[in-house]
């Protein structure tokens, strides 16, 4: 987290917390910032600034409430499509490995735990795992559409991947709360954030439990 990098990071406990990290999750204000005797010392004068213009920042953000349709559980984002296409992208382990795989396939599957039948396009396979991007149920695919696929029955979901559209950017390493944009349920789904880097995010460990 930016904000802990910026601390100096001794740990001492003299703010009255245990370390700089849970310090940095503490703060809200430049007052609260004054809790530390070095950050008033004139070495760290430009991290002092920069924690300001965080602290700033995230007082005039809009905490916007993000609710999944069908469970009313709080998520802490959505999430939407890289650029250039149509859904997230998504890390399929498909338990029919009767089939082979070209790039630009299209696929049809169930996500185990979920009711929706789903299609995506193959960006590619490796080593078992299926990367796509969700094109829709069928009345999304559009007109003219290829509609020739294969069916691969019940798939596990290992993996999301997109940018975030509304609500928080996560760290790495926290367990989130996120919606796929392109979820027709608008279901809360779970999982780890192992990437984050400007707005593109990576979850893994996806479930639809939420923890």
């Amino acid at each position: 987290m930016e904000m802990e990098r910026l601390l100096p990071g001794y740990n001492c406990g003299e703010c009255g917390k245990r370390n700089c990290r849970e310090f940095a999750g503490f703060l809200t204000g430049m007052e609260e910032l004054d809790m530390c005797p070095f950050m008033k010392q004139e070495r760290f004068l430009e991290s002092r600034a920069r924690i300001e213009a965080l602290l700033k920042e995230k007082a005039s953000r809009v905490e916007e409430r993000i609710v999944g349709v069908i469970d009313g559980l709080q998520a802490d984002f959505s999430l939407g499509p890289l650029k250039g296409e149509q859904g997230c992208r998504e890390d399929l382990y498909p338990f029919d490995h009767t089939h082979d795989f070209l790039t630009g396939d299209l696929i049809r599957y169930r996500p185990l735990g979920c009711p929706i039948t789903h299609f995506a396009r193959v960006l590619k396979y490796d080593h078992g795992i299926l990367t796509v991007h969700i094109i829709g149920p069928i009345h999304l695919l559009g007109e003219g559409e290829e509609t020739v696929y294969k069916d691969l029955g019940i798939c596990m979901v290992a993996a999301f991947e997109g940018t975030v559209e509304r609500g928080r950017v996560p760290e790495v390493g926290q367990t989130v709360r996120f919606i796929p944009g392109h979820c027709m349920m608008q279901k809360v789904h779970s999982g780890v954030v192992v990437h984050s880097e400007g707005g593109m995010v990576r979850v893994e460990g996806v479930d639809l439990k939420v923890w």
